[in-house]
């Protein structure tokens, strides 16, 4: 094992022993990680649709019998203080949503070795920390204007804020015992515990690696819980001059602005 293969869940010392959070930071391809060795850019952001029993039932849909994937534009990322900006494209209707969700960083395997075929009993030994995320959603693009895919309703710059730093696990605990809320302009929209995903993190991080390396910095979004602005009567769509706060116990706040661009 080589001195950039620690034992620690990630590829260098500056990943061990994951006992304080570390920044994120701005690159020209979203965000990156900063570690005390460089800088590990976010290279894949992936996504969990209906893994709260009552948001899927809030859109009209079973509990899945699996989970539902989709995958996030890398650049959708931004951080926390950062703007939220609903770009043209979006403006012709109300559609751009909150998603409150609890983002998980992929590390490395307890071993060293990239993440692959990982069991659910070492799935955790693999995640690098927690943020809190917003997976920020153009309803009319996720549902009518791409065919079915939710790339592109769900990946536009600036559409996945995350922050405000990676917390390791050693911090965090249990990841499917947190709070996680969401405030827009100050009024309470989504308040649930993690502990009602149907499919927990460990799940999803073994079951994502199956087939698929996951690279170090890849962060995996776990899914909103009810209370979504396109599920309420009438919909709350997010415009220009709100303000969007997501929690997540133990982990941190997120506070961005919108603005349209």
């Amino acid at each position: 094992m080589t001195r950039h293969e620690s034992r620690c869940g990630g590829p260098s010392s500056a990943w061990c022993p994951l006992h304080s959070p570390m920044n994120l930071v701005r690159v020209p391809t979203g965000v990156g990680i900063q570690t005390s060795d460089g800088m590990v850019p976010i290279p894949w952001i992936m996504g969990i649709g209906m893994n709260y029993a009552a948001h899927a039932k809030e859109q009209g849909k079973g509990v899945p019998e699996r989970p539902v994937v989709f995958a996030k534009n890398p650049a959708a990322a931004c951080l926390d203080g950062d703007d939220i900006v609903i770009p043209k494209v979006c403006q012709d209707r109300p559609q751009v949503d909150f998603e409150a969700e609890l983002g998980v960083v992929i590390g490395r395997r307890p071993d060293g070795r990239l993440v692959k075929e990982v069991s659910r009993d070492v799935a955790l030994a693999c995640v690098w920390g927690y943020v809190a995320a917003n997976d920020v959603s153009a309803r009319w693009w996720q549902k009518e204007g791409s065919g079915g895919q939710f790339c592109r309703g769900k990946g536009f710059d600036t559409f996945c804020p995350i922050g405000p730093r990676v917390v390791p696990g050693a911090i965090v605990g249990n990841p499917n015992a947190l709070r996680l809320t969401t405030r827009v302009n100050g009024q309470v929209m989504q308040d649930a515990s993690t502990s009602d995903m149907i499919f927990d993190v460990a799940t999803l991080v073994s079951e994502l690696s199956r087939g698929s390396t996951l690279l170090p910095g890849t962060l995996m979004l776990t899914g909103t819980p009810s209370g979504v602005g396109m599920s309420r009567t009438p919909p709350v769509f997010l415009k220009d001059g709100d303000v969007v706060e997501v929690e997540v116990e133990r982990v941190g706040r997120i506070v961005n602005r919108v603005r349209a661009g």
